[in-house]
C-alpha cells in the first residue's frame, strides 16, 4: 500500500501538479485521499524522501525539491561552461527532444497540456520579475517527455537536468549583442508553437517545430559565439 501512495504521489509530482517548492498535503490529507493509515502515509513519504523528491522541514512540512541539475558522468566537468559543450548537449537533445514532441502529441493528456500552458506562463512571469526562466523552461520540455508515456525519456531528460538549458552554463547575454529579454520571448513563442501542435495532435508539426526550436537555438549560440571573438 505505501509502494500504490508513493507511486500516486510520485506521478503528481512528475506532471507538475506538485512543483517544486510546493508544500505536499498532510499526513492526515493523504489518509483521506487515499483511505490508508498514518504509517503508509509516512512509509510513502520516506521513499520519496530518500529517492530525493521531497524534503522534511520539521515543523513545518514537506516540500517537493526541484530537479535535480546533474552533468552526465562522461562528460568533462572543466569543459562544462565552454560553448562548444553546450552545442553539444544541443544536439543530442535535438534527437531527442523531436522524437519526444511527436509522441507526446500522440500520448499526451489534458494533464500533460496543463501543466506545459502553465510552464510557459511561469516562463513568462519569471522574464518579466528579470529572472533567467531556467525552471519553467525546463519544466515544459520534461513534460513533454512525460507526455510520451516511455518513462525512459523522463529518466533520461531528468539525469540531464537542467545543464539541458543553455544559459544554466553560460552568460549568454554576455555573448550576444541581443539583449537577454527579447532573446528568452523568441524562445519561448517557440516555446508556444510546440505546446500548439501538441495540443492539436499534430505529430508531424510537433516534430518540426521542437526541431526548429532547438536547431534556431544552436545558430543564436553559434552567431553569440562568433561575436564574441569578434
Amino acid at each position: 500500500m505505501a509502494e500504490e501512495v508513493q507511486e500516486d504521489l510520485l506521478a503528481k509530482i512528475r506532471e507538475g501538479i506538485y512543483r517544486p517548492g510546493d508544500k505536499m498535503p498532510t499526513e492526515p490529507e493523504v489518509m483521506a485521499q487515499q483511505g490508508v493509515s498514518r504509517t503508509v502515509v509516512r512509509e510513502a513519504m520516506s521513499r520519496l524522501q530518500a529517492a530525493g523528491f521531497v524534503a522534511t522541514r520539521h515543523g513545518v512540512g514537506t516540500f517537493v525539491l526541484p530537479p535535480p541539475a546533474v552533468i552526465l558522468p562522461d562528460l568533462d566537468a572543466s569543459a562544462a561552461a565552454s560553448i562548444k559543450e553546450v552545442l553539444a548537449i544541443l544536439e543530442l537533445r535535438i534527437g531527442l527532444e523531436t522524437e519526444a514532441a511527436g509522441l507526446a502529441a500522440l500520448r499526451r493528456t489534458e494533464q500533460h497540456l496543463a501543466a506545459m500552458r502553465q510552464a510557459l506562463e511561469d516562463f513568462e512571469i519569471d522574464l518579466h520579475a528579470g529572472n533567467r526562466a531556467i525552471e519553467p523552461d525546463f519544466r515544459f520540455h520534461l513534460q513533454i517527455a512525460l507526455a510520451t508515456g516511455n518513462r525512459h525519456f523522463e529518466d533520461f531528460y531528468r539525469r540531464l537536468g537542467t545543464s539541458t538549458i543553455p544559459r544554466t552554463r553560460l552568460d549568454t547575454s554576455q555573448l550576444s549583442a541581443q539583449p537577454s529579454t527579447p532573446y528568452l520571448e523568441r524562445a519561448n513563442s517557440e516555446h508556444a508553437r510546440i505546446l500548439e501542435a501538441i495540443a492539436r495532435s499534430d505529430s508531424h508539426r510537433a516534430r518540426e517545430c521542437m526541431y526548429q526550436h532547438l536547431a534556431e537555438s544552436m545558430e543564436r549560440l553559434r552567431q553569440a559565439n562568433q561575436q564574441g571573438r569578434n
